[in-house]
């Protein structure tokens, strides 16, 4: 099977509605919406916040396939952001998958992640946890955001080719105190 090097948001979508509707995932009756907003900000203001909304930052495996040499590369440090907010029973999630350019050649504009469909139902799982938990106040089972580490070897992360790292919330940024505000 071919690995996925695209970014596939209808993948993303189906997968949110198949998940909410035919897994009973977030089964309180209220209706729930994915968006997508490539250019979204980790940090939530006091304005923000008292409209209720929150931030999850989730870390995955996925692929990348440069637009201009073609070269496609996996990465174990994608960072995809979500915000969401349940507010009268409509809840609205927005997401931003975070790029890396590539090595290769002199193309500096940031390739998005494409992920398979287990990585994708992952990324969902630990969502809709954390939105039980924080809309619903449900306990949470499930606080690990990183993904288990696959026996996939990969080469060192290299910051400066991360879109993540370059915003501050990378998983692999030493500055924890950039991390953090990503598990609120």
């Amino acid at each position: 099977m071919p690995v996925s090097t695209e970014w596939a948001p209808a993948l993303w979508r189906d997968t949110f509605d198949e998940m909410l509707n035919d897994d009973n995932e977030l089964d309180y009756g209220d209706q729930w919406t994915l968006n997508f907003n490539y250019s979204q900000a980790d940090t939530v203001t006091k304005e923000e916040k008292k409209r209720g909304w929150k931030v999850y930052c989730h870390n995955a495996h996925g692929n990348f396939e440069c637009a201009s040499c073609s070269k496609t590369w996996f990465s174990a440090r994608i960072v995809v952001l979500f915000r969401y907010r349940l507010q009268n029973g409509r809840g609205i999630v927005i997401m931003r998958p975070f790029g890396q350019t590539c090595r290769s050649c002199s193309n500096d504009q940031f390739q998005r992640p494409g992920f398979p469909q287990d990585k994708v139902e992952m990324a969902f799982d630990r969502l809709f946890s954390k939105i039980r938990k924080n809309c619903y106040g449900e306990e949470s089972d499930n606080d690990d955001d990183d993904e288990p580490r696959e026996e996939k070897l990969t080469k060192p992360h290299e910051s400066s080719l991360c879109e993540a790292c370059m915003a501050g919330i990378c998983s692999q940024n030493k500055n924890k105190k950039a991390v953090s505000r990503c598990a609120n």
